[in-house]
């Protein structure tokens, strides 16, 4: 098995890496989704799915460039540092990271509140501490044991999550009252740019997928085919899924803004239809959390092997596994310890924002490598010219004018107490050198 300069192995191919992004991307807001799409634009919601799709798909192009260019771990921040260098690759590496920490710690609460829901026993204190030990170090430690067994693992979590939502989808046509779907109103664009405002944090994280760029199978092409691939499965999944939703509860979907694929479930298959879906929720928000302690530990080994994070213990390799092993163990206790706190749906905005700003810097870094002649290794291009990244940067941009001033003056703040901790830092290397 081929070892990369980095000492990790390349194992993941297409299909693994597919699977990778397709757990990540669909995670538990599928469920809830077509409710919320659905009261914006009633049975045209259908058009968001493809805005968004058609958004998501112009950034990942450009993931894909970068991605099959820089082939070593670190995902965005791996891109963004060959591109600009280590100032904004730092900038980068830190969002991406804090929007990865708070996600997992609040995912991790909704699942220990799915199980409360199901076994009381789950909602005291001492049980959920410890099944939340019990979930980020089970996972941390299955991690360790290397990459091929937590891609595994998201192989079997993406079969899982997906199956009943494909259940749902075959067995619902039957149900679809074709009225439901016809539109009562014409669509406007600021409704269309709302609901697709919520969609397009439903379509992020199949980027996350990436950060093993390290112990993938010849990139320059599993890359690119396996984001086409996620990409356009997790597309035609949602659309379908809004379509079954809308065309069996019409308009009185709006009003199951909690549970609307349960409730869609329970009248195609009677009472065991909500347990179906309930179960399914779960297994999506397990599956999410497998990936995530799969992927983003790599990239804070990338940023300790490069000297951003001052901890070299953090860019060691396991002598039998090949895994980042201190980096994984980090991550996980990161994640536990902001579980355990709970309370951190005030941030989910800031953290999803940053994510738009992470993808906004790649998006720009395509242009950054093309202009890097030692980088032209064969791989993926993204056709006309440098279009698609300006566009995909240029909707970013759409889209982040919509927060709102209190979470825009989040972010700057962020980026000067970031900016404030890096060359703090360069001043105190330089004078320790001395």
């Amino acid at each position: 098995m081929k070892t990369t300069q980095e000492g990790l192995k390349r194992e993941v191919g297409v299909w693994g890496l597919s699977a990778n992004i397709v757990n990540i991307m669909v995670g538990a807001g599928i469920f809830v989704l077509p409710a919320i799409i659905a009261q914006t634009m009633g049975a045209s919601g259908v058009l968001a799915y493809l805005f968004c799709g058609l958004l998501i798909g112009l950034v990942m192009l450009c993931f894909a460039e970068v991605g099959s260019k820089v082939t070593h771990s670190g995902g965005a921040y791996a891109y963004v540092e060959k591109a600009f260098g280590p100032f904004f690759g730092f900038l980068a590496a830190i969002f991406y990271l804090m929007a990865g920490t708070f996600s997992i710690a609040a995912v991790s609460n909704a699942l220990i509140e799915i199980l409360g829901t199901a076994v009381p026993i789950f909602q005291t204190s001492l049980v959920r501490i410890t099944t939340l030990f019990v979930i980020f170090f089970g996972l941390a430690i299955l991690n360790i044991t290397g990459v091929k067994q937590g891609v595994g693992l998201v192989k079997l979590n993406t079969i899982a999550k997906l199956t009943p939502l494909i259940l749902l989808i075959s067995f619902g046509w039957k149900d679809v009252e074709w009225i439901n779907l016809s539109w009562e109103t014409e669509p406007t664009i600021p409704k269309l740019g709302a609901a697709s405002l919520i969609l397009f944090f439903a379509f992020m994280g199949g980027d996350s997928g990436l950060q093993i760029g390290g112990e993938i199978k010849n990139p320059q092409k599993t890359i690119p085919r396996a984001i086409f691939t996620g990409i356009s499965f997790v597309l035609l999944l949602y659309i379908l899924i809004q379509l079954i939703a809308q065309g069996i509860l019409g308009p009185i979907l709006p009003g199951f803004k909690e549970a609307p694929l349960g409730e869609t479930a329970k009248i195609i298959f009677g009472p065991i239809g909500l347990s179906l879906l309930f179960v399914g929720a779960g297994i999506s928000m397990f599956g999410m959390l497998s990936g995530e302690i799969l992927n983003t530990p790599r990239t804070i080994f990338r940023l300790s092997r490069d000297g951003v994070i001052p901890i070299r213990k953090l860019a060691s390799i396991h002598h039998q596994f090949k895994t980042p092993h201190f980096a994984i163990l980090l991550y996980a206790g990161l994640g536990f310890s902001l579980a355990v706190m709970g309370g951190f749906k005030a941030l989910a905005s800031i953290a999803a924002s940053s994510l738009l700003l992470v993808y906004f810097v790649v998006s720009l870094s395509v242009i950054g490598l093309r202009r890097k002649k030692d980088l032209d290794n064969g791989g993926f291009k993204i056709p006309l010219g440098y279009t698609v990244p300006i566009l995909s940067a240029g909707i970013i941009l759409f889209f982040l004018s919509n927060l709102t001033g209190l979470e825009i003056k989040g972010l700057l703040i962020m980026i000067f107490i970031l900016s404030l901790i890096y060359f703090s830092g360069k001043v105190y290397q330089k004078w320790k050198s001395h």
